[in-house]
């Protein structure tokens, strides 16, 4: 694979870091953190293990540090990004702090506009409001989720999205009902930057109609290469005004001092993912019980096997196989995603991912 150019238009764009031979990486490395709990341990430690992980990533050069939204398990303890957002930021430096994403379906279009007009006006230039359509949970976690509970929600997240981004920039028409509350966002003239996040054909579309930058999560569908293909090809086809195509590639990563030791470290996030496609919900797992239980698992020749792609090694072999993969996407950003029992490993993987990386 060769480097990926990062165009100089990109109005999020920063110097490229440079690797330990001196020559640029070929792609912008983030991070996607999903606050993990594990297991004999709670949900306020997973919440300050993220601030703490925060503070590393600003250290370490990463380029943004997005939190995830899921409800009602027991192992991830991040329901509300926009709760954990300004505390991240306010501990940080430089680093961009945003939503990975919000599921907008959940809310009301005007209400995350104010949310995030707030903390981009006390950190400007540094909050990204990523934006989904998924659940993020059970159906009846999701119900419990609803103002109204008459009936099942409606399902108009085009709408909603139209109407979010028509107050964020201003460009709702006259005639709309709700066209003056554009112009009393109390962070302008700060905004956040939006990001369209999916894992699907119709995400893509949508982002390159509307003009928005576009983050695919290979870690939940590893056959994404040709979506974000199409989301370029759409975006080439309509007319937006200073605005170009820009993908970021979201991949489960775990990097470590050797193979051996990240396929080790890996077994508490597989067994995890096992366990909740059967719909058992579980905390983090210890690597040895999840190295047992794994080992059972595979001698269960009726049992779903999980196709979701996993880069997992020592540092030379994550960085060339997060190339390939980048490279496949045509992004200019890898954002990475890790669950680990050990907080500290997790901290560690993030080290030696950054130095390989040349951060």
């Amino acid at each position: 694979m060769g480097a990926i150019a990062i165009a100089d238009a990109d109005p999020d764009s920063s110097a490229a870091p440079a690797d330990s031979a001196g020559t640029p990486a070929p792609f912008r490395l983030s991070i996607l953190d999903q606050s993990p709990i594990s297991q004999g341990s709670s949900g306020a430690q997973a919440l300050a293990n993220t601030i703490d992980l925060a503070r590393l990533a600003d250290r370490l050069g990463y380029h943004r540090y997005w939190v995830a939204e899921h409800h009602g398990g027991p192992m991830l303890a991040g329901p509300s990004p926009e709760a954990l957002i300004g505390p991240i930021a306010a501990a940080t430096e430089r680093i961009r702090v945003g939503s990975g994403g919000v599921m907008l379906p959940h809310y009301s279009p005007f209400k995350v506009a104010e949310t995030f007009s707030v903390l981009a006006g006390l950190f400007p230039g540094r909050i990204d409001l990523g934006l989904g359509r998924a659940a993020g949970t059970d159906p009846m976690t999701t119900f419990a989720l609803q103002r109204d509970r008459r009936h099942a929600g409606v399902d108009d997240f085009p709408q909603q999205l139209v109407e979010l981004l028509g107050y964020l920039e201003d460009r709702l028409p006259p005639e709309h009902p709700f066209a003056r509350l554009a112009k009393t966002l109390p962070g302008a003239p700060e905004r956040p930057e939006p990001w369209l996040l999916g894992s699907s054909q119709q995400s893509a579309i949508w982002a390159a109609e509307l003009g928005l930058p576009y983050a695919f999560a290979d870690f939940i569908n590893p056959e994404g290469a040709p979506i974000a293909a199409l989301y370029r090809e759409r975006f080439a086809e309509q007319e937006h005004a200073d605005a170009h195509p820009r993908t970021a590639v979201a991949v489960w990563v775990i990097c470590a001092e050797s193979d051996e030791q990240a396929q080790l470290l890996a077994a508490s996030g597989r067994m995890t993912f096992t366990l909740l496609r059967r719909g058992e919900l579980i905390a983090v797992p210890p690597p040895e019980e999840a190295v047992r239980f794994l080992a059972q698992d595979d001698l269960d020749p009726g049992a779903p096997r999980s196709k979701r792609r996993a880069v997992l090694g020592a540092p030379a072999i994550v960085r060339a196989e997060l190339e390939e993969v980048v490279a496949s996407y045509g992004a200019e950003e890898a954002i990475v995603v890790a669950i680990t029992y050990s907080h500290e490993a997790r901290k560690r993987s993030y080290e030696l991912l950054a130095e390989a990386c040349g951060l």
